[in-house]
């Protein structure tokens, strides 16, 4: 049976429309100069929309193959095809398909371009070292992730840096082979004042399309923890795999960091890279936010 989930956190959803307001914003102001600029951008568009679509549409093989992991069928795994199943029919979409890495590193992810084509993967490391109460706060977090169709909000705020990042390499491409040679000193000032505003709109875009990609997390931790009623679980949840990780040479962890973005919880130690660059918010952050979360579940203001 479905549960109801409560009222959104309006503070969250502001911030997340004002990002995505500026992404629109950006996209519109640097497409509109690039029009002014004389730059056909036609087949920009082309690639850059094959660049987020083909991702889009394969992530799930691609992510999967990456990480040497497999679906697996309820005769193999009966146990968590029954938790994700009760859990997907109380977040009310369809039962995503299951898949397993046979990793030690303890982590999860989902994927999939809609509720009807998501796969939910969790590592051998998680299912050996978290409670069922954790592994269901897990769980019920990344379902949450296809709830609120992140796949797909990522991949549109990804189409602008997308566009920017071509021209940027496209245009230092014609500078490196002399591409601009012939040119007057005009043509030539034009073609950098261009490269220079690409490298900009590619670099504000990716910094918007992360601090979106961290909102989105807040949000799945959030609706996760709606579903289950239990904050408590995801937060203790995300206490363990961090210090876990914290542990696991630096070569293992290297292996799986092409796949950070997908993951519960990126697989670097400490603060290797600045919130401000990171597809997560700190673990601190989320589980302060899960705990209060909690309170207000248990004092019933929520």
């Amino acid at each position: 049976m479905r549960r109801t989930i409560p009222g959104r956190d309006l503070q969250l959803t502001l911030r997340m429309s004002v990002v995505m307001f500026l992404l629109t914003a950006v996209g519109l102001l640097f497409l509109t100069f690039l029009w002014a600029a004389g730059v056909n951008y036609a087949f920009l568009a082309i690639f850059a929309a094959l660049g987020v679509l083909i991702p889009y549409f394969f992530s799930d093989k691609l992510v999967l193959a990456s990480m040497r992991a497999r679906t697996v069928s309820q005769a193999e795994a009966p146990e968590l095809h029954a938790l994700v199943e009760r859990l997907a029919q109380m977040a009310g979409v369809p039962k995503p398909s299951i898949a397993v890495s046979d990793l030690s590193i303890p982590n999860a992810f989902a994927t999939g371009r809609s509720p009807s084509h998501a796969v939910v993967c969790v590592t051998t490391g998680l299912l050996r070292r978290l409670t069922p109460q954790e592994l269901e706060g897990v769980l019920a977090h990344e379902i949450s992730h296809i709830v609120n169709r992140d796949m797909t909000v990522i991949t549109i705020a990804q189409f602008i840096p997308m566009i920017a990042s071509y021209l940027t390499q496209s245009l230092m491409w014609m500078g490196l082979w002399g591409g601009g040679r012939d040119r007057d000193d005009r043509g030539g000032n034009a073609i950098v004042v261009v490269m220079i505003v690409s490298m900009l709109v590619a670099f504000l875009g990716n910094l918007l399309v992360m601090a979106l990609s961290r909102y989105r997390e807040y949000s799945a931790d959030r609706t996760g923890s709606l579903v289950t009623g239990a904050p408590s679980q995801l937060a203790t949840a995300l206490l363990k795999i961090s210090g876990l990780i914290q542990v696991i040479p630096e070569r293992d962890l290297r292996q799986v960091q092409h796949a950070n973005a997908f993951f519960l919880i990126p697989a670097a130690h400490g603060n290797a890279v600045l919130e401000l660059f990171s597809t997560h918010p700190s673990v601190q952050k989320r589980v302060a936010r899960l705990q209060r979360l909690q309170q207000e579940m248990e004092s019933g203001t929520l």
